[in-house]
């Protein structure tokens, strides 16, 4: 293919991918207080003796409150769809024997992504605490539903993005582009830069997520080790 050919398709796939991400918006946009009550709940719950409720403080923070909520959510849903595309746009370039893994990467990926979205959520509340907690007593915290939902939406996708990690290794192997001998002899390098990438990709800060993320993204390393070994790479 020429470059211009490369561009066309480039093109044509991008527009199937933000189709399918607008469609995923207005969907996310209809159920937005639905989504917001189910995201408020994690808050609730880490909070003691500060107000239940989150605030806004102009007439249209509350509106673009829910038009975050359609963008991020759009992206998640239309998830399947912009990987497919990309898998697809990837896959001219690979080997015959490559493209046989189609579908399992991208099963694998919004499996992975799925699994680091609920771990996200499950370490939210005590991250909240934490960060709510840590200025003393004499502090009361007071959040803004569009930072509160900025920080939720940036943690499941955070957190989702991580646990593609393993992905990314094992594309890698069956490209020949690493080996399981290199994966191998960089462990220790490996594990600084997952702490050091875990520390700066968490939104939060809090010591709850950065080991959230850092212990399973390890363990991925590991697994792409053993899965590398199976395929002989």
């Amino acid at each position: 293919m020429t470059v211009v050919e490369h561009l066309t398709e480039l093109r044509s796939r991008l527009i199937v991918s933000l189709i399918a991400v607008a469609v995923g918006a207005v969907i996310c946009f209809l159920l937005a207080p639905r989504i917001i009550s189910f995201l408020v709940e994690f808050y609730r719950d880490s909070t003691h003796n500060a107000p239940h409720e989150l605030v806004f403080t102009g007439p249209l923070d509350a509106f673009g409150t829910r038009l975050k909520i359609a963008t991020y959510g759009g992206i998640v849903l239309a998830a399947p769809v912009w990987l497919w595309e990309l898998w697809r746009f990837i896959t001219p370039g690979l080997h015959r024997t490559e493209k046989r893994y189609a579908v399992p990467f991208l099963v694998a990926s919004l499996f992975l992504f799925a699994c680091g979205a609920v771990v996200a959520l499950f370490t939210l509340q005590p991250a909240l605490h934490f960060l709510l907690g840590i200025g003393g007593s004499d502090l009361r915290p007071l959040l803004t539903a569009d930072k509160y939902i900025s920080l939720v939406a940036l943690m499941i996708v955070a957190f989702g993005i991580s646990f593609e990690f393993p992905v990314v290794l094992v594309f890698l192997l069956i490209a020949r582009v690493l080996s399981t001998g290199q994966l191998r002899h960089w462990r220790r390098y490996a594990a600084v830069f997952i702490v050091t990438f875990a520390a700066v990709i968490t939104p939060s800060q809090d010591p709850y997520s950065l080991f959230a993320m850092a212990i399973p993204m390890y363990l991925f390393y590991e697994t792409s080790i053993l899965i590398g070994r199976m395929l002989k790479r």
